[in-house]
C-alpha cells in the first residue's frame, strides 16, 4: 500500500518595521493553492516544492496536496489573516487523514500582530493535530528567525544554501532524501538548533562571495560525517523584532550520534566570522563621484527599499542622485499605483509633471516632467531558475515613462520584487544599452542580472530595510547580540 505524505505550507517573510500590514487580500489575490492547484502552479517551477515532487516520484509514495498560501513580503501579518490561514490549513489536513508524513513549506521570518512566532504557531498547531509519530520534514528560507520551538516539533527542517536562492529544487530535493529516511526506512532522527548571539547583516549574506563562501566551506568541513544527514545555515531575517532573530544552523543527524565536540567545533568557526557580520555600507554619492570608472550597465541595489525584505519599493532616492548628477540611461520600477492609475488616461507621448516619494524625506514630493511611453499589462514569466523560484509574475498595470534626463521609470500598480530581468524586457528596451539599472533588493537580483550587468553595487539607502539594523528599536530580541551589543567572554 502507498504511503501517504500530506504537503501543505504558509510562507511569508514579514517586515516587522514595515509600515504596510499584510492582509488577507495580499494572499488571496492570486497566492493562495487548493489541491491540485498547487501541482498546476509549482510542479514544472524550480521552486522546492517541485523538488520534493520530483525526489518522491519514483517511490511508492502518493504525495497528497493540500493547501500552499503565500504572499510578497510585508508588514506584520494581522491576526485574523494569520488565524484564517491556519485554521483553513489544519481543516485540509484533518479532511484528508490519516498521513504517514507532512512536507511542510515555510519560509521561517512570518510575524503577525500578536503571534511573533508565526511559523512555530502553524508547525505547533499541525503537529497537536496529527500526533507525535508522524514524520514532519520542512523546508525553510535562510532568511529564517529559526525558533526552538519550530526546532522541536518538527522531525527536520532544511533550508535554501544559496543567496540568490538557486537551489530551492534542490532543497525541495533533500527534503524528499530526508521524508524517504523517516518514512520509507524507519530512521530516526535528531534535530538540533545552534542560535548564534549575532545577526549577520544582509549585504554580507550572498553566499558566492566572502564572508560566506569560505564560511560555508569550513561548515561543511566540520560536519563531513555519515552520521549527519543535513546542515543548514540560517543567516537570519534583521527585520523581524522577534526573540527568535539571528543567525543560526540547523543540525539533523542519527538519533544516536553525539554531537557535542562538532557543536563546539561549529561554534568556534562562526565565532571567528563575527568581525566579519558587518560590511562597509557604500554610499551612492561615493559611486557617482567615479562613475566613469564602472562598466555600463552598473547594478544599483537599494538597499533600504528592498520590496523582497518587506519594503514598500516606491522610493525615488537613487534615480534622483541620478538626475541630480545629470546622468542618464537609468531605469528603475517604483511601486505608485496612483500614479498608474492617473498616468494611464493621459495620451502617448504625452509630457506629464508628477510627484514621487523619497525615503530620505519623510514624504516631501520630488516633482518631475515625464513623458509617458507606454500603459500595459505587466504580466511576465521566467523560464530559468532564479531567486524565489517562481515561474509566473503579476505586477499589475504597468507604465512606462521617460525623464527629461534620458531615465526610464516603470510604474507597478502591484509589488513585486525584482526577481527576474523579463519585470524590464516587457517593454523591449535594450538593457544591455543602458548604464545604470536600479534594483529594490541586496542579493536577490544579482542572479536576475548577472548576464546584463559587469557590475553590481550595494548602496546604502534609507528606508523600511536598512542595511544598517543598529537603526531599528527592537522590543523582543535576544541580548546581548552582535551588532546591537558587544560580546564579552
Amino acid at each position: 500500500m502507498k504511503k501517504r505524505i500530506a504537503l501543505a505550507g504558509i510562507y511569508h517573510e514579514s517586515n516587522t518595521f514595515s509600515s504596510i500590514p499584510t492582509v488577507w487580500e495580499n494572499f488571496a489575490d492570486g497566492h493562495i493553492f487548493r489541491g491540485e492547484e498547487i501541482f498546476s502552479r509549482y510542479a514544472k517551477a524550480h521552486h522546492e516544492i517541485a523538488g520534493f515532487i520530483d525526489g518522491m516520484a519514483a517511490e511508492d509514495v502518493e504525495i497528497v496536496p493540500l493547501f500552499f498560501a503565500d504572499a510578497v513580503p510585508s508588514g506584520e501579518i494581522r491576526k485574523e489573516v494569520i488565524q484564517r490561514l491556519v485554521e483553513e490549513l489544519l481543516a485540509a489536513i484533518s479532511t484528508a487523514l490519516p498521513f504517514d508524513g507532512i512536507y511542510c513549506v515555510a519560509h521561517g521570518a512570518a510575524a503577525s500582530e500578536e503571534i511573533r512566532d508565526v511559523d512555530g504557531y502553524w508547525l505547533q498547531e499541525l503537529r497537536k493535530l496529527v500526533g507525535p509519530s508522524i514524520p514532519m520534514v520542512v523546508s525553510l528560507d535562510p532568511h529564517a528567525n529559526v525558533s526552538p520551538l519550530m526546532a522541536s516539533v518538527s522531525n527536520a527542517m532544511v533550508s535554501y544554501a544559496t543567496n540568490p536562492h538557486l537551489d530551492q529544487w534542490k532543497t525541495g530535493n533533500r527534503c524528499a532524501d530526508l521524508m524517504k529516511q523517516l518514512v520509507l526506512h524507519g530512521k530516526h532522527l535528531k534535530q538540533e538548533l545552534i542560535q548564534l548571539p549575532a545577526s549577520l547583516s544582509l549585504e554580507q549574506q550572498e553566499t558566492a562571495v566572502e564572508p560566506c563562501v569560505s564560511l560555508y566551506q569550513k561548515i561543511a568541513d566540520c560536519l563531513k560525517q555519515d552520521a549527519i544527514l543535513s546542515h543548514s545555515i540560517i543567516l537570519g531575517f534583521p527585520y523581524a523584532d522577534v526573540e527568535e532573530m539571528g543567525t543560526s544552523l540547523i543540525l539533523v543527524s542519527e538519533a544516536d550520534f553525539d554531537t557535542t565536540a562538532i557543536k563546539k567545533e561549529v561554534l568556534s568557526i562562526f565565532e571567528s566570522y563575527y568581525p566579519r557580520f558587518t560590511g562597509k555600507r557604500l554610499l551612492i554619492e561615493e559611486v557617482l563621484e567615479k562613475e566613469t570608472c564602472y562598466p555600463k550597465p552598473v547594478l544599483l541595489l537599494d538597499m533600504g527599499d528592498n520590496v523582497g525584505a518587506g519594503a514598500l519599493g516606491d522610493s525615488s532616492y537613487l534615480l534622483q542622485a541620478l538626475e541630480n548628477k545629470g546622468l542618464s540611461k537609468g531605469i528603475i520600477v517604483l511601486y505608485q499605483p496612483g500614479l498608474v492609475n492617473s498616468l494611464s488616461k493621459a495620451p502617448l507621448n504625452s509630457w506629464q509633471q508628477i510627484d514621487l516619494t523619497d525615503a530620505s524625506t519623510q514624504g516631501k514630493p520630488y516633482s518631475l516632467t515625464v513623458n509617458v511611453l507606454a500603459i500595459q499589462d505587466g504580466k511576465f514569466s521566467e523560464k530559468t531558475p532564479k531567486h524565489g523560484g517562481q515561474t509566473s509574475y503579476d505586477m499589475g498595470k504597468v507604465v512606462l515613462v521617460e525623464t527629461k534626463a534620458g531615465n526610464y521609470i516603470v510604474f507597478s500598480s502591484l509589488r513585486v520584487p525584482p526577481f527576474s530581468s523579463q519585470q524590464l524586457r516587457i517593454f523591449d528596451l535594450e538593457l544591455e544599452s543602458l548604464h545604470w539599472i536600479i534594483a529594490k533588493g541586496v542579493n536577490a537580483p544579482i542572479a536576475a542580472y548577472q548576464d546584463i550587468c559587469p557590475v553590481y553595487l550595494k548602496i546604502q539607502t534609507p528606508g523600511e530595510s536598512n542595511a544598517d539594523a543598529t537603526q531599528f528599536t527592537y522590543k523582543h530580541r535576544r541580548k546581548p547580540m552582535l551588532p546591537f551589543e558587544s560580546l564579552t567572554a
